[in-house]
């Protein structure tokens, strides 16, 4: 008799994660047998537990800071982005192989695709360019998402031999400048992307006019709590659409799922709307574009 497929999220530490709950919804809703659950992994022991994998009782996982690095170097094979970006956030095992991928870039361009629409289509000659903010490991796997959709990427960041290093390892598709020139790159943009963690955890807010902006340009923020930020207030001010950094985090969730348990899930209102709850958030249409937009259709990748 074969046991039910477990899965879990692995990082250090992994007491805050929804994964477990985003995947619980899924395996519910989808009326399978399975389980997935949270592995805190301290630093120390994170490359015997990826090396020993098979032991585990995983069938696969979801791997968060700091482990996705270590992930990466411990696995028997990569996919083309997790190469790329030198880290993995999912994991399979087949056969005994521990296989690695990176879903955090498809992720981002799934919810982009979700709520707003049309975001990447460009009538313009020379094609369309998006502003990023910071240079950390959301930075990189951005850049090649938005790089994989024929983008101009110009990015800024506070310590200028970061950004440098990110522009050196993506090629001529990426420019660094400094903080002089962002009035001149968001005129021409058609997305500003903020991969900084200002706002989050009390962190000071952007210090960004937004006024240089196309009027049909799309602002976004990878961060979700809080789920509104300064950024995306002050784009809605502006009358811009603005694209919260909740929808990434469950588009991101959905290739592993399909890989450890055979069915694709959707990401839907109602997920969005258990997932709020377990924030403290009220679902409201005044402030959710997805809500604001949608009858009671359901939304798959």
């Amino acid at each position: 008799m074969t046991s039910e497929p477990r899965a879990a999220v692995i990082g250090w530490p992994v007491e805050h994660s929804r994964s477990p709950l985003i995947h619980g919804h899924w395996l519910k809703t989808l009326n399978l047998a399975g389980s997935y659950e949270r592995r805190a992994v301290a630093p120390d022991a994170a490359e015997s537990f990826f090396r020993s994998f098979a032991e585990s009782g995983l069938i696969g996982g979801n791997v968060t800071i700091p482990h996705k690095e270590t992930a990466f170097s411990c696995c028997d094979e990569v996919d083309e982005t997790a190469r790329a970006l030198g880290a993995v956030n999912t994991l399979v095992l087949e056969n005994g192989r521990l296989l690695g991928s990176n879903t955090d870039g498809l992720g981002f361009l799934n919810s982009l695709d979700h709520s707003a629409p049309n975001w990447d289509k460009s009538g313009e000659k020379d094609g369309k360019s998006a502003v990023v903010l910071g240079a950390g490991g959301a930075a990189r796997a951005i850049i090649w998402a938005l790089l994989a959709r024929g983008l101009t990427v110009h990015l800024f960041n506070r310590t200028r031999a970061r950004a440098d290093a990110l522009a050196d390892h993506f090629g001529s598709g990426v420019h660094v400048h400094g903080p002089e020139e962002m009035a001149a790159m968001l005129e021409g943009a058609s997305l500003l992307v903020n991969t900084t963690s200002a706002s989050m955890g009390g962190n000071p807010a952007l210090d960004i006019d937004l006024s240089p902006l196309p009027g049909n340009a799309v602002v976004t923020d990878i961060v979700y709590s809080p789920l509104m930020t300064p950024l995306l207030l002050l784009a809605r001010a502006r009358g811009l659409v603005s694209v919260d950094g909740l929808g990434m985090l469950l588009h991101q969730a959905v290739p592993g799922f399909e890989l450890w348990f055979k069915r694709r899930p959707q990401v839907t209102r109602e997920l969005r709307r258990l997932v709020l709850a377990d924030m403290g958030l009220a679902q409201d249409p005044s402030t959710d574009p997805i809500a604001a937009r949608e009858d009671t259709r359901e939304v798959g990748q």
